[in-house]
């Protein structure tokens, strides 16, 4: 081999995955220069020489490569760790430095083009599609069956990456791939069931040498979360070497004769297939760390002297250990501190530590391999004992979070907008049903949707008399549902079909859980309807028996009883907080559409029902005193006033109007819930003096969920907590109890 010292190496890319490649080079004694978009990059603090320029800027990156090889001449040009292959060839090709074709790159980066040349040259792929628009998603359901995978073309990290187990799932999977796809083209292929290896290999002259194999950890679906990686794999030799041939396959369809090749490799029951394969060395720490401890070969300069035009020297391994990586998840949540570090530094066996989040960051669940707040790598002499280092690991470092903190309401509402589509909701500034994007289906009401509109405006002709010559007052909203502690007043309305009204943002198994879950973690319930198909109750409750059954599960008046009963015996069995009917469901719409019958009963009826479960039973859809004393006297265990939220009948009147004669009724004797209309805490507030012992809020919900889940949620109920807490304020109420008519005044009755 001849010297390379003194030689000029072009590395694309600045970031902490190309620092080892940069590093090895400066050990190599090569002048290094380092292009990245980043002038903060950590690469161009160790580079020798730099050129701003964004990676994947093809046309810009090679004009200034010819323009810095006008100065100093450049002898080879490289990347590590990023999706830059197509940049690397252009920039060779132009500069005539060892490298493969640009069209060659462009299939080893573009899925959609991967898998087209690997089925040329009949490789083992799964079957796909390529996809644009969300027709021809549904037309690949011709050829492709469930479950599949829907992924951005032309990204990698597993960003946009998500698995579609059913034809109600394609919309949200869809949406979720397009927001991490920069030229819009997506794959949907088939779903591979088995273990996934991670490969890195090496091509010069006419040969190709496998490098590594690696063990890929992935966890999270619907979302392929890699969580690590053990180097070696533990996979039988025989299997191992089909994963060799396959790769070797792979590479040579491909094109990449000169330089590294990147295999992710499924190990499925039809056999080994290919996930993909790139022109470059692998990222997520094994080309850089796990495989120089586990072997003791240096990758990286391997692959730095092919790019130079030489040939690679020291690729027999000098011993056999066991080196893995494993992600550092926090928490979601606001970023306190990071305490542990240093100790952990300490635990015999870890090699390297990365932090990737720092205090103040917002820290999210994660959705691809980039969602990470750091990286441990430990080194051993077996797998055992590489994950006892880890579980030390785990036990040492803490991330501290807030996961009380708010992101902003306009975030929320940005990214419901966007979730949502505009043939869904608007997230209009005022949710008032005045300006729906849609109505039933949909997020909107039934007919000109004057129901929907006058529970806003029946609350708007209410304003909060202040007084202010009185003790102070410290407001405590904390109260008692059926014996339940509650936090705060504000419970979530029941809202099912996820898909069939919300334009498959997510699933219903999702939603449900979510809600549920935020409204227990944040001391209050949520509650669930059964929907309107047959089946939808199940996820109902599973997602309440997740939390313990701290939730309420309403249920559809159908006209099979036996339905009905089902529903009851199984929230027992899962210890449902407590079971419900939505009486005013009756000729609801998307029960008509699935030919389904409910019906109104007769109070005898209806007490037979109840006397089918020990659980508590609560009748919504109130909306006149003489209901309301005949659910007293039914003995119910509490009424929602309600007239689902004008998707039911258009011409009904605002919730507000009717509750303080209901009130008047049976105020005292069973508890009084309300939805309709209510938009904030003052709303709240305004709810509780006309009556209410609690309110239920529903497309406020929604529109948080989907556009902050978890933190929508918190951010929603703090909000509206602390507006209830600053009207008792005002108002002098100290307690729930103490908020009262007269400190209303209606615009027009004074």
């Amino acid at each position: 081999m001849k010297s390379v010292e003194g030689k000029t190496i072009l590395i694309i890319g600045g970031g902490l995955l190309q620092v080892p490649i940069i590093q090895t080079a400066k050990t190599m004694r090569l002048h290094t220069v380092v292009a990245d978009m980043n002038p903060t990059s950590i690469g161009f603090q160790i580079a020798d020489e730099t050129i701003l320029m964004s990676t994947k800027d093809v046309e810009g990156m090679v004009r200034e490569a010819k323009k810095f090889s006008q100065k100093t001449t450049i002898h080879g040009v490289i990347t590590a760790g990023t999706d830059a292959s197509m940049t690397v060839a252009a920039v060779a090709s132009a500069l005539q430095l060892p490298g493969i074709r640009f069209v060659d790159a462009e299939a080893a980066s573009n899925k959609v083009k991967m898998r087209k040349r690997l089925k040329e040259f009949g490789l083992p792929i799964p079957r796909f599609a390529p996809v644009w628009s969300m027709q021809d998603a549904k037309d690949a359901l011709d050829e492709l069956t469930f479950p599949l995978v829907m992924k951005p073309a032309d990204n990698m990290g597993a960003r946009g990456v998500i698995k579609v187990t059913n034809r109600d799932d394609l919309q949200v999977a869809f949406r979720h791939a397009k927001r991490f796809c920069p030229t819009g083209e997506l794959i949907l292929e088939e779903y591979m069931e088995g273990p996934e290896l991670s490969v890195d290999a090496l091509a010069f002259q006419g040969q190709i040498r496998m490098t590594g194999i690696a063990d890929r950890i992935i966890e999270r679906e619907p979302y392929f979360i890699e969580v690590g990686h053990n180097m070696p794999s533990s996979l039988p030799k025989d299997v191992l070497d089909e994963v060799e041939r396959v790769m070797a396959g792979g590479m040579r369809a491909l094109g990449i004769h000169l330089g590294a090749g990147k295999g992710d490799i499924k190990v499925t029951k039809d056999g080994v297939k290919i996930g993909e394969i790139a022109a470059r060395l692998s990222g997520g720490f094994m080309s850089a760390f796990t495989y120089p401890l586990s072997t003791g070969v240096n990758l990286n300069r391997a692959a730095l002297l092919i790019s130079l035009g030489e040939t690679p020297d020291n690729l027999e391994p000098v011993f056999h250990r066991v080196s893995i990586e494993r992600s550092l998840l926090s928490k979601p949540g606001k970023l306190i501190c990071i305490s542990g570090v240093e100790e952990i530094k300490k635990i015999d066996g870890v090699a390297e530590v990365f932090l990737q989040s720092k205090p103040g960051d917002i820290i999210k669940e994660p959705t691809n391999n980039i969602d990470k707040s750091g990286h441990v790598i430990i080194v051993s002499d077996s797998l055992k004992e590489a994950e006892q280092v880890f579980a030390k690991v785990k036990q040492t470092i803490r991330f501290e979070v807030d996961e009380q903190f708010s992101i902003t309401e306009k975030e929320i509402a940005d990214q419901a907008r966007i979730r949502f589509g505009k043939d869904i909701c608007w997230v209009c500034k005022v949710c008032d049903g005045k300006n729906c994007a849609s109505g039933i289906p949909g997020m909107g009401g039934v007919g000109l949707m004057e129901t929907f509109q006058d529970n806003h405006e029946a609350l708007a002709e209410y304003k909060i008399l202040p007084g202010y010559i009185r003790d102070h007052v410290s407001p405590n909203i904390q109260s008692q549902f059926l014996g339940y502690d509650l936090k705060t007043p504000i419970m979530a309305a029941p809202m099912t079909g996820v898909g069939t009204n919300m334009n498959f943002v997510m699933t219903d198994a999702d939603y449900a859980l979510t809600v549920v879950r935020s409204f227990s973690q944040n001391g209050s319930l949520a509650w669930l309807g059964d929907g309107a198909s047959p089946e939808k109750y199940k996820i109902m409750l599973d997602a309440l028996k997740k939390v313990n059954g701290k939730g309420i599960l309403i249920c559809k008046p159908r006209l099979d009883e036996s339905l009905l009963l089902d529903r009851f015996l199984q929230a027992e069995a899962d210890g449902v907080f407590a079971i419900g009917m939505d009486i005013d469901a009756v000729n609801f719409r998307t029960m008509v559409q699935k030919n389904l019958s409910s019906v109104t009963r007769p109070l005898d009826a209806l007490i037979k029902l109840k006397g089918k479960t020990k659980l508590p039973f609560i009748l919504k859809g109130i909306m006149n005193p003489e209901d309301a004393k005949l659910a007293v006297d039914g003995g119910f265990s509490a009424i929602v006033v309600s007239n689902h939220g004008g998707r039911v009948l258009d011409g009904m009147p605002g919730t507000a109007r009717v509750l303080p004669k209901i009130a008047e009724v049976v105020k005292g004797k069973i508890p009084i819930l309300v939805d309709g209309g209510v938009r904030s805490g003052m709303d709240v507030f305004k709810m509780i003096a006309l009556g209410a012992d609690a309110v239920l809020v529903g497309r406020p919900v929604a529109i948080s969920l989907v556009g902050g889940e978890d933190a929508g949620i918190r951010f929603l109920l703090q909000k509206y907590s602390e507006e209830l807490k600053q009207s008792m304020s005002v108002t002098g109420a100290k307690t729930l109890v103490d908020i009262k008519r007269s400190m209303l005044l209606h615009k027009q009755h004074g």
